[in-house]
């Protein structure tokens, strides 16, 4: 790291449990986030602010007026660019020594599994099952963790499903596909601005962690917020053996 840099991350490597060793492994970081919204905005925001050294942002949308009550990452005057562009500008304006690497499209299985393969971590904040089971998928196919947050409401959650661990759970042991969730979505429900915020930003907090091997991160446990009265409650995760994403008979 040069003198800059030093001074830049100063804050963490002060940090016995960061020091310059875990901010070196955070700069040389290859992060994949899916989704550029109200989650994707403060992950987005504190990663490259972090320092981590290369952010690929995945989104086919483009910035809408309904959108500014909540994605921090754009403005009224992006209204109508693509995410992923409004994005690169505000992360670039915070750390422009890092890569953004943006992609213009819809998170399918093809184009996910040739990012997930090259990713350190992956950051699922989208907005619907199929594309989390999707990004899943690959991500036990590639071991790659997983760090998934979502949010409706008043109501949030986040856990981290760790694929290297061969018992670490997985998105779909704890919702299996075959279970048909029923599709709620923000234009129709609405989501609490601070919200996003709050599960957007421990999305980041856990993938740093994840990618500076320190602490404790949310393998095998499922958070969930509800902001209405801030109470927190913690659900165990196992592992299931006849998962189809994960368990051992569909490997």
């Amino acid at each position: 790291m040069n003198d800059q840099q030093l001074l830049r991350y100063s804050r963490h490597i002060l940090l016995d449990q960061i020091g310059i060793e875990g901010q070196q492994k955070v700069t040389e970081a290859r992060v994949l986030i899916i989704g550029a919204g109200g989650l994707g905005s403060p992950a987005a925001l504190y990663l490259a602010s972090a320092g981590a050294g290369q952010i690929t942002l995945v989104d086919h949308d483009q910035v809408d007026l309904t959108n500014l009550q909540r994605q921090i990452l754009h403005t009224t005057e992006r209204v109508g660019m693509p995410k992923v562009l409004s994005a690169q500008v505000a992360l670039q304006q915070i750390n422009p020594e890092i890569r953004i690497i943006t992609v213009q499209e819809k998170a399918d299985d093809a184009l996910l599994a040739q990012l997930v393969a090259g990713a350190d971590v992956v950051l699922d904040c989208c907005d619907n099952f199929a594309t989390r089971h999707a990004v899943n998928a690959a991500c036990v196919r590639h071991k790659v963790p997983l760090v998934s947050g979502a949010a409706i409401g008043f109501d949030g959650q986040i856990s981290v499903f760790n694929t290297r661990d061969p018992h670490s759970p997985c998105y779909a042991c704890l919702f299996p596909p075959e279970q048909k969730m029923e599709e709620v979505l923000c234009s129709t429900m609405g989501v609490f601005a601070p919200l996003v915020g709050i599960i957007g930003t421990m999305q980041a907090a856990e993938a740093l962690k994840l990618l500076m091997q320190t602490g404790r991160v949310l393998q095998g446990r499922l958070l969930i917020l509800d902001a209405m009265t801030m109470e927190w409650h913690q659900i165990g995760i196992q592992r299931n053996p006849q998962c189809s994403a994960c368990g051992t008979a569909h490997h």
